[in-house]
């Protein structure tokens, strides 16, 4: 397979996180982004996970108000819960 040169903009932390996390697994950053890209792209087509049949009995139990958002019933439920009301 033959390369081609990319370049990529990022902010100066995450270079170094790529540089470090490379350098880890003793490959470059060239080959970790390789490998995230293929690694997206294997599961970007595969089945979801299957379920525990705990959870596939537990699944639609609930049904949220189409009032609020998740975001606000877990911000309400998590304020009721340490008493920040």
């Amino acid at each position: 397979m033959s390369m081609t040169k990319l370049t990529l903009n990022a902010e100066s932390g995450l270079i170094s996180e790529a540089k470090r996390l490379a350098a880890e697994r003793n490959a470059s950053v060239s080959a970790l982004f390789s490998r995230l890209v293929t690694t997206m792209k294997q599961t970007e087509h595969s089945k979801p996970p299957t379920l525990a049949p705990l959870t596939r009995q537990a699944t639609g139990l609930l049904q949220l108000s189409s009032e609020q958002t998740p975001k606000e019933i877990l911000t309400a439920a998590l304020s009721e819960k340490y008493g920040l009301r």
